[in-house]
């Protein structure tokens, strides 16, 4: 029997290689010194299920790793981080998924990315029992694994609907996917979808984030969450039109602050908390998140969460009718 869980996270694993901060980045030919660079689990449904461990949740993640260093020391911190690995697949062919993150100073992060295993799996040995066993199915990364398509990810959120397990899903979009065709399948499955304003921008036209979100919930999704980096989150859902800001805190490295954010919103989710709460966990999960370098090294845990929670106000306003 799979082991009871209140969240199944699917989908990419990545090995991330992190630098703290540079000055500038180099010309062709020259070395540049940062004070530490870091080595950190990294893909969405990865990130999420660790901060779920963190903050008291019992969490599972199926992907597909090698069986490199890189595969090994993953399952490894996943392991120590207290995630379910029972469905983590390994691949004896392909590389792990590996990021190189590129972090200068006062500018956005740079990405180098081997795509890897993650090309490999197709989420076809989720089992029935496995989503039943579940409270909430996260699927991270779509529109990135060419074998997880939308007809193979629909199977899995329909076999959630089906047995009363509320779904959430987020994308990562590349240039050569066809985002609409991958999306307008999946979405009318969805009961939560994240993305941030850029991602957004890219899958509806519009550059406005309320619109964005409410475009979302037109192609489907249930509930739509779109975060805006310093500008905070907007949430279009069936009776709730909100928008939260953040907490300010010192950014080191903003790697993994997304995920954070859903990890703290769906942990609210899952505890009966109102949508303006779910709001104010996510935030706070992605404040705690950014002031260390890693996606998931510096996230609270329980006891540090609502502590922050409880003693750090969060503007949260109404957007009216839509």
């Amino acid at each position: 029997m799979p082991a009871p869980l209140d969240c199944l996270c699917a989908g990419i694993v990545v090995a991330d290689t992190v630098c703290h901060p540079i000055a500038r980045m180099p010309a062709q030919g020259v070395l540049i010194k940062t004070d530490r660079i870091e080595f950190s689990i990294g893909g969405c449904p990865a990130n999420v299920a660790v901060d779920m461990a963190r903050i008291g949740l019992k969490s599972g993640i199926s992907g597909r790793v090698g069986t490199d260093v890189f595969g090994r020391e993953v399952r490894n911190l996943l392991d120590a981080s207290g995630v379910n690995t029972s469905q983590l697949e390994t691949s004896g062919t392909t590389p792990t998924s590996t990021t190189f993150v590129l972090n200068v100073a006062g500018e956005d992060r740079r990405f180098i990315h081997c795509v890897g295993a993650n090309a490999e799996y197709d989420g076809m040995h989720v089992t029935e029992e496995a989503i039943r066993a579940a409270k909430m199915l996260f699927v991270g990364g779509f529109c990135l694994m060419d074998s997880l398509t939308p007809e193979r990810t629909v199977r899995l959120f329909r076999i959630a609907r089906e047995n009363g397990v509320p779904t959430a899903l987020n994308v990562v979009l590349s240039d050569s996917t066809d985002t609409m065709a991958w999306l307008n399948p999946v979405l009318p499955w969805t009961d939560y979808f994240f993305c941030n304003n850029d991602e957004a921008e890219r899958i509806t036209g519009q550059t406005n984030t309320v619109k964005q979100a409410e475009a979302l919930r037109d192609l489907g999704a249930k509930t739509a969450i779109v975060t805006q980096g310093e500008r905070g989150s907007v949430l279009i859902g069936p009776s709730d039109r909100l928008h939260a800001g953040v907490f300010r805190v010192n950014t080191v490295d903003a790697t993994g602050t997304g995920d954070a954010f859903s990890a703290g919103f769906l942990y609210g989710v899952l505890r009966g908390r109102t949508v303006a709460d779910c709001l104010k966990l996510g935030a706070a999960m992605g404040a705690s998140c950014v002031q260390s370098m890693g996606a998931t090294t510096g996230v609270f845990n329980a006891t540090e969460l609502a502590e922050f929670v409880s003693t750090n106000p969060l503007d949260i306003e109404s957007l009216g009718q839509g």
